[in-house]
């Protein structure tokens, strides 16, 4: 099993649309899921900067207003041939852009993200596809209409 720190980012723009990525399993492409920009932090970075490179690399979009850890959680999956167990901190981010250029993506990432879309709260609440976490659509409606949390909220652990 594959153990590491992930930043992930809750990125909002004017109109408090969310972004988010439709990924897939590289070995089963039928396997589908949402998820927020975000990934692994590298050895000796900050989550603040691993949240802003993720950011930038995934969705070409650099001009981020980080806000404070809204979130945190474990998550257990199988991803390209390994088990993985990330415990994730989810930041706030607020940006003007909407134009998402995935330029920067890795390799692995160009072959497991197939999409990148801003979604309103209300079209969030309506999905039926998967979504991860798998309380996104409730955390983001509280997110907006009470602001962000005093402190981090605890998601537990969430397993695939």
């Amino acid at each position: 099993m594959t153990r590491r720190r992930a930043a992930r980012v809750v990125l909002l723009d004017p109109s408090d649309r969310i972004l988010l990525l439709y990924g897939f399993e590289p070995a089963d492409p039928a396997v589908r899921w949402w998820f927020t920009p975000g990934g692994g932090v590298e050895t000796g970075e900050s989550l603040e900067a691993a949240a802003r490179r993720e950011v930038a690399e995934e969705t070409g979009i650099t001009s981020v207003r980080l806000g404070p850890v809204l979130w945190e959680g474990t998550f257990a999956f199988d991803f390209d041939g390994r088990r993985w167990e990330q415990d994730e901190w989810y930041f706030l981010g607020r940006t003007e852009a909407t134009e998402v250029r995935p330029d920067g993506q890795t390799e692995l990432e160009r072959r497991s993200v197939g999409e990148l879309r801003w979604w309103t709260c209300e079209e969030l609440l309506r999905a039926r596809e998967t979504v991860y976490p798998t309380r996104l659509a409730g955390l983001l409606r509280t997110l907006l209409d009470e602001g962000p949390p005093r402190s981090p909220i605890r998601l537990g652990t969430e397993r695939d």
